[in-house]
Protein backbone atom coordinates (compact mmCIF):
# COMPACT_ATOMS: atom_id res chain seq x y z
CA UNK A 1 0.00 0.00 0.00
CA UNK A 2 1.48 3.69 -1.39
CA UNK A 3 2.26 4.99 2.40
CA UNK A 4 -0.18 7.96 2.20
CA UNK A 5 -3.40 5.80 0.83
CA UNK A 6 -6.47 5.44 2.93
CA UNK A 7 -7.43 2.52 4.37
CA UNK A 8 -10.53 1.43 2.41
CA UNK A 9 -13.02 2.76 5.11
CA UNK A 10 -11.69 5.91 5.26
CA UNK A 11 -13.88 8.99 4.62
CA UNK A 12 -12.95 12.63 4.05
CA UNK A 13 -15.11 15.24 6.35
CA UNK A 14 -17.57 15.79 3.61
CA UNK A 15 -18.17 12.41 3.30
CA UNK A 16 -18.24 11.72 7.53
CA UNK A 17 -21.02 14.31 7.09
CA UNK A 18 -23.36 13.12 4.54
CA UNK A 19 -22.81 9.54 6.41
CA UNK A 20 -23.85 11.53 9.53
CA UNK A 21 -25.73 14.37 8.95
CA UNK A 22 -23.64 15.97 11.12
CA UNK A 23 -22.14 19.14 9.24
CA UNK A 24 -18.69 19.53 8.15
CA UNK A 25 -18.48 23.14 10.21
CA UNK A 26 -20.03 21.34 13.31
CA UNK A 27 -17.38 18.02 12.99
CA UNK A 28 -14.89 20.84 12.90
CA UNK A 29 -16.27 22.27 16.59
CA UNK A 30 -16.74 19.19 17.92
CA UNK A 31 -13.01 18.71 17.02
CA UNK A 32 -11.81 22.33 18.27
CA UNK A 33 -13.39 21.66 21.41
CA UNK A 34 -11.84 18.29 22.06
CA UNK A 35 -14.74 16.13 22.07
CA UNK A 36 -13.74 14.25 18.27
CA UNK A 37 -10.89 12.47 18.21
CA UNK A 38 -8.53 13.94 15.88
CA UNK A 39 -8.25 12.32 11.97
CA UNK A 40 -5.71 10.34 10.09
CA UNK A 41 -3.80 12.88 8.33
CA UNK A 42 -2.64 11.07 4.91
CA UNK A 43 -0.61 13.34 3.11
CA UNK A 44 -2.34 16.49 3.26
CA UNK A 45 -5.90 15.01 3.32
CA UNK A 46 -7.34 13.95 6.62
CA UNK A 47 -9.60 10.90 6.70
CA UNK A 48 -11.73 9.59 9.41
CA UNK A 49 -13.21 6.19 10.16
CA UNK A 50 -15.93 4.26 12.10
CA UNK A 51 -14.49 5.24 15.55
CA UNK A 52 -15.39 8.89 14.46
CA UNK A 53 -18.83 8.12 13.17
CA UNK A 54 -19.51 6.01 16.87
CA UNK A 55 -17.64 8.95 18.27
CA UNK A 56 -20.76 11.51 16.54
CA UNK A 57 -23.44 9.34 17.74
CA UNK A 58 -22.23 9.36 20.87
CA UNK A 59 -22.10 12.94 21.29
CA UNK A 60 -26.02 13.45 19.49
CA UNK A 61 -27.11 11.22 22.13
CA UNK A 62 -25.07 12.86 24.76
CA UNK A 63 -26.44 16.50 23.69
CA UNK A 64 -30.35 15.70 24.12
CA UNK A 65 -29.78 14.12 27.15
CA UNK A 66 -28.35 17.55 27.86
CA UNK A 67 -24.96 17.93 28.38
CA UNK A 68 -23.01 20.60 26.89
CA UNK A 69 -20.25 19.95 24.87
CA UNK A 70 -17.70 20.70 27.35
CA UNK A 71 -19.28 17.96 29.86
CA UNK A 72 -19.10 16.02 26.91
CA UNK A 73 -15.65 16.28 26.09
CA UNK A 74 -14.86 15.47 29.70
CA UNK A 75 -17.02 12.41 29.73
CA UNK A 76 -15.44 10.72 26.27
CA UNK A 77 -12.04 11.63 27.77
CA UNK A 78 -12.51 9.40 30.94
CA UNK A 79 -14.07 6.93 28.68
CA UNK A 80 -10.70 6.72 26.37
CA UNK A 81 -8.66 6.38 29.26
CA UNK A 82 -10.92 3.14 30.84
CA UNK A 83 -11.74 5.28 33.96
CA UNK A 84 -15.25 5.33 33.16
CA UNK A 85 -17.78 2.61 31.53
CA UNK A 86 -20.17 4.74 29.35
CA UNK A 87 -22.75 1.91 29.94
CA UNK A 88 -22.88 2.57 33.99
CA UNK A 89 -22.21 5.72 33.53
CA UNK A 90 -25.70 6.04 30.90
CA UNK A 91 -27.36 4.02 33.94
CA UNK A 92 -26.28 6.68 36.53
CA UNK A 93 -27.24 9.44 34.60
CA UNK A 94 -30.81 8.32 34.15
CA UNK A 95 -31.30 7.38 37.62
CA UNK A 96 -29.98 10.85 38.37
CA UNK A 97 -32.20 12.74 36.41
CA UNK A 98 -35.15 10.93 37.92
CA UNK A 99 -38.08 13.11 39.17
CA UNK A 100 -37.62 13.09 42.83
CA UNK A 101 -41.15 14.67 43.03
CA UNK A 102 -44.74 13.30 41.27
CA UNK A 103 -45.60 16.95 39.94
CA UNK A 104 -45.40 16.75 36.35
CA UNK A 105 -47.11 20.04 34.33
CA UNK A 106 -50.91 19.39 33.67
CA UNK A 107 -53.79 20.75 31.25
CA UNK A 108 -56.75 21.53 32.49
CA UNK A 109 -60.12 21.69 30.49
CA UNK A 110 -62.73 24.66 31.66
CA UNK A 111 -65.29 21.85 32.90
CA UNK A 112 -61.84 19.77 35.04
CA UNK A 113 -60.70 23.41 36.80
CA UNK A 114 -64.19 24.60 37.27
CA UNK A 115 -64.65 20.78 39.55
CA UNK A 116 -61.33 21.55 40.48
CA UNK A 117 -61.98 25.10 41.86
CA UNK A 118 -66.04 24.57 43.23
CA UNK A 119 -67.65 26.77 44.81
CA UNK A 120 -65.03 29.50 44.67
CA UNK A 121 -64.77 33.82 44.95
CA UNK A 122 -65.13 35.19 41.61
CA UNK A 123 -62.10 36.32 39.99
CA UNK A 124 -59.97 33.28 41.60
CA UNK A 125 -58.95 31.72 37.97
CA UNK A 126 -57.98 35.51 37.19
CA UNK A 127 -55.49 35.83 39.84
CA UNK A 128 -54.55 32.29 39.90
CA UNK A 129 -52.94 32.99 36.50
CA UNK A 130 -51.53 36.57 37.28
CA UNK A 131 -49.51 35.09 40.38
CA UNK A 132 -48.40 31.74 37.77
CA UNK A 133 -50.19 28.87 38.90
CA UNK A 134 -51.83 28.75 35.89
CA UNK A 135 -51.36 29.55 32.38
CA UNK A 136 -54.05 30.18 29.68
CA UNK A 137 -53.94 27.77 26.65
CA UNK A 138 -56.97 28.89 24.52
CA UNK A 139 -59.74 27.56 26.59
CA UNK A 140 -57.79 25.44 28.19
CA UNK A 141 -55.46 26.10 31.34
CA UNK A 142 -51.84 25.02 32.03
CA UNK A 143 -50.51 24.42 35.56
CA UNK A 144 -46.39 23.96 35.64
CA UNK A 145 -47.41 22.25 38.90
CA UNK A 146 -50.73 21.02 39.75
CA UNK A 147 -49.30 19.89 43.61
CA UNK A 148 -48.47 23.35 44.18
CA UNK A 149 -51.73 24.77 42.74
CA UNK A 150 -53.31 22.37 44.76
CA UNK A 151 -51.96 23.34 48.07
CA UNK A 152 -52.51 27.13 47.02
CA UNK A 153 -56.35 26.38 46.93
CA UNK A 154 -56.33 24.45 50.29
CA UNK A 155 -53.93 27.23 52.09
CA UNK A 156 -56.86 29.94 50.46
CA UNK A 157 -59.35 27.88 52.20
CA UNK A 158 -57.11 27.94 55.22
CA UNK A 159 -57.50 31.90 55.08
CA UNK A 160 -53.98 32.05 53.09
CA UNK A 161 -54.14 34.56 50.36
CA UNK A 162 -52.97 33.29 46.77
CA UNK A 163 -50.01 36.12 46.93
CA UNK A 164 -48.82 34.94 50.52
CA UNK A 165 -48.43 31.47 49.05
CA UNK A 166 -46.79 32.63 45.65
CA UNK A 167 -44.76 35.08 47.77
CA UNK A 168 -43.89 32.07 50.31
CA UNK A 169 -42.93 29.67 47.53
CA UNK A 170 -40.88 31.65 46.16
CA UNK A 171 -38.95 32.56 49.45
CA UNK A 172 -38.79 28.49 50.03
CA UNK A 173 -37.35 28.07 46.67
CA UNK A 174 -34.81 30.86 46.67
CA UNK A 175 -33.70 28.94 50.46
CA UNK A 176 -33.90 25.31 49.12
CA UNK A 177 -32.35 26.14 45.74
CA UNK A 178 -28.79 26.48 47.17
CA UNK A 179 -29.49 24.21 50.02
CA UNK A 180 -29.38 21.52 47.00
CA UNK A 181 -26.66 22.79 45.73
CA UNK A 182 -24.57 22.73 48.77
CA UNK A 183 -25.66 19.29 49.22
CA UNK A 184 -25.35 17.86 45.88
CA UNK A 185 -21.55 19.52 46.26
CA UNK A 186 -21.39 17.13 49.88
CA UNK A 187 -22.14 14.43 48.23
CA UNK A 188 -19.75 14.88 44.90
CA UNK A 189 -16.79 15.72 47.56
CA UNK A 190 -17.43 12.56 49.36
CA UNK A 191 -17.73 10.36 46.22
CA UNK A 192 -16.27 6.95 47.23
CA UNK A 193 -15.28 8.04 50.38
CA UNK A 194 -18.19 8.25 52.68
CA UNK A 195 -20.82 8.53 49.88
CA UNK A 196 -21.16 5.47 47.36
CA UNK A 197 -18.68 3.39 48.99
CA UNK A 198 -16.42 2.81 45.88
CA UNK A 199 -17.26 5.56 43.95
CA UNK A 200 -18.10 3.35 41.30
CA UNK A 201 -20.89 4.46 38.28
CA UNK A 202 -23.73 1.70 39.94
CA UNK A 203 -22.76 2.30 43.74
CA UNK A 204 -22.93 5.99 43.19
CA UNK A 205 -26.33 5.30 41.55
CA UNK A 206 -27.21 3.06 44.65
CA UNK A 207 -26.67 5.96 47.11
CA UNK A 208 -29.09 8.31 45.30
CA UNK A 209 -31.45 6.37 45.29
CA UNK A 210 -31.31 5.70 48.81
CA UNK A 211 -31.04 9.27 49.27
CA UNK A 212 -34.23 10.28 47.21
CA UNK A 213 -36.51 8.73 50.10
CA UNK A 214 -35.24 9.67 53.11
CA UNK A 215 -33.75 12.97 51.70
CA UNK A 216 -37.03 14.13 51.36
CA UNK A 217 -38.07 13.11 55.19
CA UNK A 218 -35.02 14.68 56.33
CA UNK A 219 -35.61 17.67 54.80
CA UNK A 220 -39.52 17.44 56.00
CA UNK A 221 -38.27 16.61 59.42
CA UNK A 222 -35.51 20.16 59.40
CA UNK A 223 -38.10 22.23 58.05
CA UNK A 224 -40.73 21.15 60.60
CA UNK A 225 -38.35 21.42 63.63
CA UNK A 226 -37.59 25.06 62.61
CA UNK A 227 -40.57 26.21 61.89
CA UNK A 228 -41.38 24.79 65.46
CA UNK A 229 -38.54 26.87 67.35
CA UNK A 230 -39.49 29.99 65.45
CA UNK A 231 -43.21 29.79 66.54
CA UNK A 232 -42.17 28.88 70.07
CA UNK A 233 -39.85 32.10 70.13
CA UNK A 234 -42.61 33.98 68.84
CA UNK A 235 -44.86 33.03 72.20
CA UNK A 236 -42.10 33.06 74.54
CA UNK A 237 -41.16 37.08 73.70
CA UNK A 238 -44.26 38.40 73.42
CA UNK A 239 -44.73 38.33 69.37
CA UNK A 240 -47.42 36.60 69.19
CA UNK A 241 -49.49 38.45 71.07
CA UNK A 242 -48.31 41.76 68.77
CA UNK A 243 -49.61 39.60 65.40
CA UNK A 244 -53.41 39.08 65.55
CA UNK A 245 -55.22 42.71 64.77
CA UNK A 246 -58.60 44.02 65.15
CA UNK A 247 -60.36 44.79 61.81
CA UNK A 248 -61.77 48.79 61.71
Amino acid sequence: MVPDEPSPDALTIDELAAHTGVPSRTIRFYQSKGALQPPEIRGRKAYYHDTHVERLQLIGALQDRGLRIRAIRDLVARIDKGELVLSEWLGLEQRLQAPWADDEPRIYSDDELGELLGERRSGIVGDLVRLGFLERRGRSYLAPSPVLLEQALALEAAGVDLSVTRAANDLMARHVGRLADELVALYVKNAGDGFGASGSAGELAHAFDGLRPVGLAMIQHVFASEMQRVLTQMVASGAAAKVPRTRR
